[in-house]
């Protein structure tokens, strides 16, 4: 019997432009203000995805934190017949396929307890494909568009992601520094909104895309064939992709994994896959997807502006 996941990745959704406003406030109950620059919030991992919850339109429900997606996204099921929708008659892209006809809404607050985004564009597609997998309540996807103009801090050990707002520099306008120490840092490239991290396996140069909401790691199977030495498999899953569509891929571990000579990864659960189309879509040459079993392993702070990780220390364990 095999098992059936899902797996949320770099979805592409095209902004487009709208002369009508409509005044939206989404604001997060659970987030602990620090200061007027600052916020943190607690997530709680479904699976292996990192949710926050929302009140967005007078409803309570779950937001997906995804650096893979380029927007901010609502589900559609949860936001029928709102006048200011329009239908764009336009195609949004999936990692297996192609999400048809998304719509748009343009929110004119996007509110963070007290961290205010102005003119705030969101795509509307049909997401309750990932609500019956996942079994939450879910309003939609927080991406790249949203997440850009913040040091965000994700911390898989506390379970709670960290937004800091930054200037067009990428340097933080709270000039509080963390009460963590950062061990170290590696710089990025990127793409659109793709973060694209260049590692070692077994000697091999490889570029791997950085996405929140990827399950799974994954490894294309088109890599160097000396990579592939690395790469113990396991078994087979069926994965459910953004646009509801099934595949089945071979699962294992990936060993010897190395950003620069400091900073490298145990082994880390990987599934192998066909990233061609993906790589199309998005005009990147990667060689694989790092996620969930990333970030649980290093506590990572992303930099958009900067172009820059930063990695800190682990919290030390008293009991």
């Amino acid at each position: 019997m095999h098992r059936l996941c899902f797996i949320l990745l770099f979805i592409t959704l095209q902004l487009f432009s709208s002369n009508k406003k409509t005044a939206q406030l989404l604001s997060f109950p659970e987030a602990e203000l620090i200061n007027v620059n600052t916020t943190r919030i607690p997530f709680k991992l479904v699976d292996h995805l990192i949710v926050i919850e929302a009140n967005l339109l007078d409803q309570t429900g779950n937001f997906i934190i995804d650096t893979g997606s380029e927007t901010l996204i609502l589900n559609k099921s949860h936001f029928k017949g709102r006048q200011s929708f329009h239908d764009q008659h336009e195609q949004t892209s999936g990692v297996l396929n192609i999400i048809d006809n998304p719509l748009e809404r343009r929110l004119q607050e996007f509110i963070i307890k007290d961290l205010v985004i102005e003119d705030t564009f969101s795509d509307v597609i049909d997401l309750s494909h990932i609500e019956k997998s996942k079994k939450i309540h879910l309003l939609g996807i927080i991406g790249h568009d949203i997440l850009k103009d913040y040091e965000i801090f994700v911390d898989m050990h506390l379970n709670q992601i960290t937004l800091s707002k930054v200037d067009s520099k990428g340097h933080r306008l709270d000039k509080t520094k963390y009460l963590e120490r950062i061990i170290d840092s590696v710089d990025f490239k990127l793409k659109k909104h793709t973060i694209i991290l260049e590692a070692m396996v077994n000697g091999k140069k490889l570029k791997f895309g950085l996405d929140t909401a990827a399950e799974f790691n994954q490894l294309n199977k088109r890599a160097n064939k000396t990579v592939f030495e690395q790469f113990f498999p396991k078994r087979r899953l069926q994965l459910l992709d953004a646009s509801g569509n099934q595949l089945e891929v071979l699962a294992g571990k990936l060993y010897r994994v190395k950003l620069t000579d400091s900073i490298y990864f145990g082994p880390m659960h990987t599934i192998l896959t066909d990233l061609s189309q993906m790589n199309t879509v998005f005009g990147t040459n990667l060689d694989g997807i790092f996620g969930y079993e990333f970030l649980k392993q290093q506590r990572t702070i992303i930099n958009y502006k900067k172009e820059k990780l930063y990695f800190v220390e682990k919290p030390i364990n008293r009991h």
